[in-house]
């Protein structure tokens, strides 16, 4: 778009949408840095041909500290993170809409989301998200082979799978489930108790993926996301999907 363009989407459209997801994050041996994005575009792809919203280009960096010992990763601090997300909104807002929804594919950015939302409220800007622990909850609980896991593991991998199998070297991904710590921090010092070990950066059971999986959780997960955005946009009350 030129800027006249933009002027004019935004004056008509209702909700933002904002994806957000990872371009570089590590994701164990058989999954790429750039997971999270994938994940983010392809989602957004599929809510905005279901919902009448304006989407901007995938937030690429964030709040991610669980993965800063993993070479590649990339986090944001906390107040850098939400204030980059603030400026953003405040900016389109000026021309028209009030109200922004952030596409989440992440699960520590829930600290920073809340921290903007409550922030915004101020500037008479409405913000929402998704959170990726229950978007699509019951297709994961219903296909779930292994005890847990919630990082690049069964389910996250079925998932990848399912939108984008070129990217998943299923002959790389090994089980790594250790005791999680409660901040849910990982590390590759097995003797650090303040987190939770894992020599290849996942958290879970990927062996176990296929894309028989995915697909359900996906689309299920397509189906909250359209429904939290749908109910964004005419007012009402947090979703399921949202804490």
């Amino acid at each position: 778009m030129t800027w006249k363009q933009a002027e004019t989407a935004l004056r008509a459209c209702k909700v933002i949408l904002i994806p957000l997801g990872a371009r570089l994050k590590e994701h164990g041996p058989h999954l790429p840095l750039n997971n999270d994005w994938v994940m983010a575009e392809y989602l957004t792809r599929r809510v905005v041909q279901e919902c009448d919203v304006l989407a901007i280009p995938t937030l690429e960096h964030g709040f991610y500290p669980a993965f800063v010992e993993y070479p590649g990763s990339i986090h944001i601090g906390l107040e850098t993170a939400r204030d980059y997300l603030m400026d953003i909104c405040r900016s389109l807002a000026r021309f028209g809409p009030k109200k922004f929804y952030v596409l989440n594919t992440g699960v520590s950015t829930i600290r920073m989301l809340a921290a903007a939302r409550e922030l915004l409220v101020k500037d008479g800007i409405k913000l929402e998200y998704s959170d990726m622990r229950l978007v699509g909850a019951r297709a994961r609980n219903s296909v779930r082979e292994s005890k847990g896991g919630t990082h690049a593991d069964e389910l996250e991998t079925s998932v990848m799978l399912y939108i984008a199998p070129k990217i998943v070297n299923m002959k790389a991904a090994k089980k790594d489930f250790h005791d999680h710590a409660p901040d849910g921090v990982l590390t590759r010092i097995a003797k650090n108790k303040n987190a939770t070990y894992s020599p290849t950066g996942t958290w879970g059971d990927p062996t176990l993926a296929t894309r028989a999986k995915g697909k359900l959780i996906t689309e299920d997960m397509v189906k909250d996301l359209v429904g939290s955005v749908k109910g964004f946009m005419k007012g009402t009350k947090r979703l399921k999907t949202t804490l």
